[in-house]
């Protein structure tokens, strides 16, 4: 929190949203910022310099189409489990609609209940749009390796949290296993050791980096531009209250200063975001580039009146 919050006093006297200001900073000045203490067997100061100073062809010409265009989102609001098939089929339907073209369904420990929704699913999307499923840590690893080769004739686009986010050989081995359904990892993966070894070991597919695990802004840019080192995509998550409003500057950072591929994708969950003074903003399915300075998630006075805990009016009452 301390972190997060230096970087957003930084970038408010700057005047720029904080995707901006990373962009702006010359590469050494923002590498000095950053830690790289236990991951320089990997990455050295110096090759984050040469990196970002390698990716800064084009950099100009990126901002402008991600500015233009924004970046791609999808939707983790209409797979939740507990859903009903009726509400999962509306909200399908709806998404659709809206231009949704990635869709990510929760799964669970049956295998018959997981194969019935992912072919509800996938019959509402239809066979053009991506689906993504996420175990959120709830097999071992050779149940994982079960349960995705069983359900992959329905062409998942990748398997999240399959086991332990601590297992990273287990993570290798399913990975192994299961492709070429990639495997997506790392909304509670503790540090940056742990990112480095996933990357090291071919355990992950998708790297889902947090804004607000490890040391928050900071240690997150050292896995993205570690994650860049590999050629593994950055793929945030986004699944909090405040989390979409936060790390959409992490992508719009990657792809502007590290220019990624076409596979790097944002999470996005559609409510909360009535709470905060700058909301992000997500139209045809791309988040829109933050303007205001700051990280973007400053919340209304009232909201934390009312539900700052445990002294909120919404906890007294």
């Amino acid at each position: 929190a301390l972190v997060n919050a230096a970087w957003d006093l930084q970038a408010r006297r700057a005047g720029k949203p904080l995707w901006k200001l990373l962009v702006d900073l010359p590469p050494r000045e923002l590498v000095a910022a950053l830690d790289f203490s236990y991951v320089t067997d990997v990455m050295t100061p110096q090759d984050a310099v040469g990196l970002l100073e390698e990716r800064a062809a084009g950099k100009s010409a990126r901002e402008e189409d991600l500015l233009r265009d924004g970046f791609p989102a999808y939707t983790t609001s209409t797979g939740w489990l507990g859903y009903s098939d009726e509400k999962v089929r509306r909200l399908c339907r709806d998404a659709v609609a809206e231009g949704w073209t990635a869709f990510k369904m929760k799964v669970g420990p049956s295998l018959e209940e997981n194969a019935r929704r992912a072919a509800l699913m996938r019959e509402e999307i239809g066979p053009g749009r991506r689906l993504m499923l996420d175990a959120n840590q709830c097999w071992d690893v050779p149940e994982a390796i079960r349960q995705v080769k069983a359900l992959a004739g329905f062409d998942p686009y990748w398997i999240e949290e399959p086991t332990s986010p601590d297992d990273v050989l287990g993570h290798a081995a399913i990975a192994q296993a299961v492709a070429p359904v990639g495997v997506a990892t790392g909304e509670v993966c503790q540090n940056r050791v742990v990112f480095k070894q996933l990357l090291q070991a071919r355990a992950l597919r998708f790297l889902q980096v947090d804004a607000c695990r490890m040391a928050g802004v900071s240690e997150a840019l050292v896995v993205i531009l570690l994650a860049a080192k590999f050629g593994v995509p950055v793929c945030p998550h986004g699944g909090g209250v405040g989390l979409c409003e936060y790390v959409q500057h992490l992508s719009f950072f990657d792809a502007i200063a590290l220019g990624v591929g076409d596979e790097g994708i944002c999470e996005y969950v559609d409510h909360l975001h009535e709470h905060f003074l700058d909301p992000c903003v997500v139209r045809s399915a791309r988040y829109l580039a933050p303007e205001a300075p700051g990280t973007s998630i400053a919340m209304k006075p009232e909201s934390l009146e009312r539900y700052e805990f445990p002294g909120g009016a919404a906890w007294r009452a």
